[in-house]
């Protein structure tokens, strides 16, 4: 069966792992699902995530992150921008989820990052995801 939309994909096998309580995930691995990974692991979100070579593009294995008590840390975690809707702002109209407590994962020319960084390099891009 062949994925199109390999970073929805992601964020669905994130969500469902984070409901369930698992320890990790697996997903599959491209350019922009690393760089989704990264802004996670900085923002704090999830503990880390390693590249695995299966003999094919690889496997990226995320290690989830919980609070003290075992509270989830993600409550939702959303497709913004899908391959039917793209959907790009400019700096000035980054979306700020839940008034900061969020953060809006963007694609720019530069990379990817937080809504937060990209005011910080007074970047815009396409909106991939939000999560709160």
């Amino acid at each position: 069966m062949s994925q199109q939309d390999l970073t929805s994909d992601m964020l669905t096998r994130i969500r469902n792992a984070s409901r369930n309580g698992a320890k990790s995930v697996k997903c599959l691995n491209n350019k922009l699902n690393r760089g989704v990974a990264q802004v996670l692991v900085d923002e704090g979100y999830i503990k880390s995530f390693d590249v695995v070579d299966d003999g094919r593009q690889g496997v990226l294995k995320i290690e989830l992150k919980y609070g003290p008590r075992g509270e989830h840390l993600i409550s939702s975690i959303d497709r913004y921008s899908k391959p039917g809707r793209r959907v790009y702002r400019g700096k000035d109209d980054l979306p700020r989820p839940l008034q900061g407590m969020g953060i809006a994962i963007v694609s720019t020319s530069h990379g990817v990052f937080s809504d937060r960084k990209c005011r910080e390099e007074s970047v815009g891009g396409e909106v991939v995801a939000i999560v709160t």
